[in-house]
């Protein structure tokens, strides 16, 4: 009896893997099939659906995407720095910077406008005429201020009454004949009123020949100088080598103590 039972549970060994791999097999072939993944693809004309295998590479009513011509892509342009006009503050008779601004697309200096006084205006040299009908009168160069300028009044010191008016494109005019040390301005004029004076729009006259004389005054005073200087260290040498000689001397007169310069009797 107990090999029966042994028998029977052998088979049982056996048989039931055999009908698991049975309905596992049954099972796989009766499954639902694949689906394929749906693609959605962005055109310019709207979307489109597209599909593909998920195992293969093919696609089924694909369309290729529209080419985009190079000539129509925008490429930002590169800032381009702003340069500065070619005007200068010290010469006359130019095109306005603005006008200069607008046709050349320069940037120029900050001006202040009518609404305020100009700042003040620059000498740069009081010098004779050295030719022509107005020669031996003085002539006033000066540079224009950062402002909006209408014109310009040059006064000299001790001739409050003569005060000369020159045209807003104008960096010179002629003041007649001056002094030595006369004193001479110049100020900005717009709506808004003058200028303040500064110490660069006012300066005194000095004659060239008195320039001349100062330099002359500071090579005299260093040759002067550079003289004194060579006697003084010529003196101190000459001390210098006397001293030395001197005790040359007396190292040599002392000698040996007990030779004695009697002769032999």
């Amino acid at each position: 009896m107990a090999s029966l039972h042994r028998i029977l549970a052998a088979l049982l060994f056996f048989v039931l893997p055999l009908m698991r791999f049975h309905l596992f097999s049954h099972a796989a072939s009766t499954s639902l099939p694949t689906t394929r993944q749906q693609i959605i693809f962005l055109t310019g004309l709207g979307f489109e659906h597209e599909y593909e295998d998920e195992y293969g590479d093919e696609y089924n009513g694909q369309t290729s995407l529209p080419e985009v011509p190079l000539s129509s892509v925008k490429t930002p342009l590169l800032h381009q720095e702003r340069k500065f006009c070619q005007y200068n503050l010290c010469l006359e008779n130019q095109e306005p910077c603005h006008s200069l601004a607008e046709k050349n697309n320069c940037l120029c200096p900050g001006m202040s406008g009518s609404d305020e006084p100009p700042h003040a205006p620059r000498i740069q040299a009081l010098l004779p005429v050295s030719q022509g009908d107005n020669i031996g009168k003085i002539e006033v160069q000066w540079c224009a201020p950062a402002s909006l300028v209408s014109s310009y009044r040059v006064m000299v010191e001790g001739k409050n009454s003569d005060t000369l008016e020159f045209g807003n494109n104008l960096r010179r005019g002629l003041v007649g004949f001056l002094e030595v040390g006369t004193k001479v301005c110049v100020e900005a004029v717009n709506n808004a009123g003058p200028s303040s004076p500064s110490e660069f729009s006012c300066k005194r006259y000095e004659h060239p020949e008195s320039s001349d004389h100062k330099l002359l005054a500071w090579v005299i005073g260093g040759g002067i100088a550079l003289f004194l200087f060579l006697v003084i260290a010529a003196v101190i040498l000459w001390k210098h080598l006397q001293h030395q000689n001197a005790k040359r001397n007396s190292s040599d007169g002392l000698g040996n103590p007990s030779y004695k310069t009697e002769g032999i009797l």
